[in-house]
């Protein structure tokens, strides 16, 4: 049976991922790939419930070591229902966030410890970590313009959080990005949507078959 491949898709609010992703799996879907699309947090009913949780309300309404436990109970049941029985089966993953999001949005602009991070992630994952990490970037002012210009939409906590902490957000992506190049890929998301698609396509192609 050939290997499934896990694509995780990252980057602050706005950034244009969540779109990206869906146009990357109509792609790969027509060229008749099993294709799992799913989102953190979310993407199983224990999962959304903690989402509606977690997304919207007061900004302060959790401390960040208390949403980095809750996200990792969300992801380790994703992982254990969802990804990895896809993997094991041949599919490609295409997760609207993953543990990168937790590593920025908890731990580097959050203030959570990072030995702490990499506990619940251990927890959370173990070796189910992404093929290839997609990092949609574009100045935190921009993204947050982008975010509220969608109009009424009740998940915007985090959106609501000041740009000091988006542009931490953008900060910690790019320290990930540095750090581990041979699974991240930087995407210029500040561009026209069909730009950043011909980018992402190329990513897949070069990290799938490279």
């Amino acid at each position: 049976m050939t290997p499934g491949f896990f694509i995780s898709l990252e980057g602050g609010e706005g950034s244009g991922k969540s779109t990206q992703g869906q146009r990357l799996a109509e792609h790969l879907r027509k060229a008749g790939a099993e294709v799992v699309l799913t989102r953190e947090p979310g993407g199983t009913p224990q999962g959304e419930a903690l989402r509606a949780l977690l997304v919207s309300g007061d900004t302060q309404s959790w401390s960040p070591a208390s949403e980095a436990m809750l996200m990792s109970a969300a992801r380790e049941v994703l992982v254990r229902t969802v990804i990895a029985p896809a993997l094991e089966r041949g599919a490609t993953v295409i997760s609207d966030r993953f543990l990168d999001s937790t590593r920025v949005y908890q731990g580097h602009a959050g203030g959570v410890p990072h030995d702490v991070i990499a506990a619940l992630e251990w927890a959370a994952v173990g070796k189910c970590v992404p093929h290839l990490t997609l990092i949609f970037d574009l100045p935190a002012s921009e993204g947050l313009a982008r975010a509220q210009s969608r109009g009424t939409d009740s998940e915007d906590r985090f959106e609501r959080k000041g740009l000091t902490f988006h542009e931490k957000l953008r900060e910690g992506f790019q320290a990930i990005a540095r750090s581990e190049p041979w699974r991240c890929v930087m995407i210029n998301a500040a561009r026209d949507r069909d730009l950043v698609f011909a980018d992402v396509l190329q990513a897949v192609e070069q990290h799938r078959h490279g």
